[in-house]
């Protein structure tokens, strides 16, 4: 799968661990910054990985940074995209079973490293259900194209 990774200053050191241990299960990354611990504006980095799962570019992307709620707002502001924040083993699993979610955002200051790298394990091993779910994704997608939802 290709991911792409994106964060601010508060994100960067879970970018960095994530990025290493999706390489190491076969993942290709796109790192679309930043690329140190300096003080940075988080929509400069995420929004760039979130366009490349909108895109197509990449599989889905995933964002970090202190909360993860202004990577996550960052993120939807993306046309096709579908972000969700995980903090739980149960977020991350519903984020892809229910929402079919495209880009997961991690507060690094709100989980350990170990409880993120089981998140992102689970969001991207956990597959869309689809049924129910599928008209409420669609309901979300004709409203960002300005149609009505039914």
């Amino acid at each position: 799968m290709k991911i792409s990774l994106g964060s601010d200053h508060a994100g960067f050191h879970y970018k960095q661990a994530i990025a290493e241990m999706l390489r190491s299960q076969g993942h290709e990354i796109v790192d679309c910054g930043t690329y140190t611990a300096d003080s940075t504006d988080y929509p400069l980095w995420v929004i760039p990985a979130a366009e490349k799962a909108a895109s197509g570019e990449c599989d889905k992307a995933i964002v970090f940074g202190g909360s993860g709620n202004g990577e996550a707002m960052a993120s939807n502001k993306v046309k096709g995209v579908r972000c969700a924040i995980a903090w739980s083993d149960d977020t991350a699993k519903l984020a892809s079973q229910h929402n079919n979610a495209n880009v997961l955002s991690i507060g690094e200051r709100m989980v350990s490293l170990e409880t993120a790298k089981r998140l992102v394990d689970i969001w991207l091993s956990t597959p869309f259900e689809g049924g129910r779910h599928v008209k409420r994704i669609e309901e979300m997608a004709r409203y960002e194209s300005g149609l009505p939802m039914a």
